[in-house]
């Protein structure tokens, strides 16, 4: 079955970087969904807000436990 949804605005997610790794990001009633910037008509992600709010907490629990992991690394090289 396929759902008949409004058109959703999208827009260019914070995560991006300038390169080649961008995505974009629309927020809709039941949650979010997400696409390829660069291939926009193939299929998307939808997520809902919970699972997509587990997701943000989880990249960016990654995130800082990277930079923690680095800034220990040169504490301990000098």
């Amino acid at each position: 079955m396929r759902l008949a949804l409004a058109e959703p605005v999208f827009r260019k997610s914070s995560y991006s970087t300038t390169g080649k790794e961008c995505v974009e990001v629309a927020d809709l009633r039941f949650g979010v969904v997400v696409r390829d910037t660069r291939n926009p008509g193939l299929c998307a992600l939808a997520f809902r807000h919970s699972e997509w709010a587990a997701l943000l907490g989880g990249v960016r629990g990654a995130r800082a436990g990277a930079v923690s992991a680095d800034a220990g690394r040169s504490a301990g090289s000098r």
